[in-house]
C-alpha cells in the first residue's frame, strides 16, 4: 500500500516510532495570548496511533 503523502507531510515520525503533529491555532490571533501560551503552541503533540493506522497511512515512512 502506498504512503498517504498529504498526511505524511503533516506528521513527523521519530526514530522510536512516535508520531508527532503540530498543534492547532498558531497561525494568527495570537496577540491576545500570553507568551507562555504562544510558546506552548510551537511544541509538537504526540499522536497516539495504532500499528494498523501507522501501516495504513505511513507505510513507507521510517
Amino acid at each position: 500500500m502506498k504512503t498517504n503523502k498529504s498526511y505524511a507531510k503533516r506528521v513527523k515520525v521519530t526514530k522510536t516510532g512516535k508520531v508527532l503533529v503540530r498543534r492547532a491555532g498558531i497561525n494568527h490571533f495570537n496577540a491576545k495570548e500570553s507568551r507562555v501560551a504562544q510558546l506552548k503552541k510551537r511544541s509538537r503533540l504526540a499522536l497516539p496511533m495504532t500499528p494498523k493506522a501507522k501501516g495504513r497511512f505511513l507505510s513507507g515512512i521510517k
